[in-house]
C-alpha cells in the first residue's frame, strides 16, 4: 500500500518553490502525479487541506480517478477544492474527529456591469461542475448539492457519511475514541510569527528561484 500525502493549500505546480522555501506545507497536482505508482498498486490519499484552487483541486481528482489501481481517500479535513479531491476514492475514509466542507467558488474580477454578469454566469457554471464530483460520489441531485453549496456547509464524520461523501468512518467500531484538543506545548503564533520573518531577512539574499517556471497570472485563477 503506497501512502500520497495533501497538506497544506492545493496549489498551481509554478508557486510551490515558494511554499517549500518557507518550509510551509502546500500541494500541487506534480506532487500527487509524481507519486503514483506504475504498477498500479492500491494508494491511499491522505488529505488535511483547507482547500485551495479550483483548476488544481479538479486536475488532482481527475488524475486519480484515471489512475490504474484502487484509490482510498482518507480525510483529516477537507474543505472546498479538497473536498473534491477527497471524491476521488473507491473508498471514501475520514477520522472521527475529521470535516468536510464545500462551498461555492469565487473569483476576483473587476470591469463594467457586463464584466460583473460574465463573471456571475462563470461562478454558477462552475459551481455546477464542482457538484458534478459530489454527485458522482453520493448520488445526490444536483439542486441538493447547490444547496449545500449556497449554505458553505461544514459536515461531521457521521453527517458525510449520512449525506454519502464518505463511505467509512475510521476507528467507529472501537468501544472509546479519544479525542483531545490540545495547545499545551505550542509555541505562540507571535514567536513563530517572528522567526519565520527573521529567517527571511537572513536567507532571501542567497537564494535564487529555480529556473523555467512561468508566471502566474492571479486574475485568472478560481478562489475555492
Amino acid at each position: 500500500m503506497k501512502y500520497i500525502y495533501i497538506n497544506g493549500p492545493i496549489i498551481e505546480n509554478g508557486e510551490k518553490w515558494i511554499y517549500d522555501w518557507f518550509e510551509e506545507s502546500a500541494t500541487c497536482p506534480n506532487d500527487v502525479i509524481k507519486e503514483l505508482p506504475e504498477n498500479g498498486e492500491p494508494v491511499t490519499v491522505v488529505i488535511n487541506s483547507g482547500g485551495g484552487y479550483v483548476i488544481c483541486g479538479n486536475e488532482i481528482y481527475t488524475r486519480l480517478k484515471m489512475y490504474a489501481g484502487e484509490v482510498t481517500t482518507l480525510v483529516i479535513e477537507a474543505a472546498s477544492a479538497a473536498s473534491v479531491i477527497a471524491m476521488a476514492g473507491d473508498t471514501v475514509q475520514i477520522t472521527p474527529p475529521g470535516q468536510i466542507m464545500i462551498h461555492n467558488a469565487s473569483l476576483i474580477c473587476q470591469g463594467d456591469y457586463r464584466e460583473m454578469d460574465k463573471s456571475s454566469e462563470i461562478l454558477k457554471k462552475r459551481n455546477r461542475s464542482i457538484a458534478n464530483a459530489y454527485r458522482i460520489k453520493t448520488g445526490m441531485a444536483e439542486e441538493e448539492l447547490l444547496e449545500l453549496m449556497n449554505r458553505e456547509t461544514w459536515m461531521t464524520a457521521e453527517e458525510a457519511k449520512e449525506y454519502g461523501f464518505v463511505d467509512e468512518i475510521l476507528f467507529e467500531e472501537s468501544e472509546e475514541v479519544k479525542i483531545v484538543a490540545n495547545s499545551s506545548g505550542m509555541l505562540p503564533q507571535n514567536v513563530v510569527k517572528k522567526f519565520q520573518a527573521m529567517k527571511q531577512e537572513n536567507a532571501l539574499e542567497n537564494f535564487k528561484k529555480p529556473k523555467n517556471e512561468k508566471p502566474v497570472n492571479p486574475m485568472t485563477r478560481f478562489l475555492f
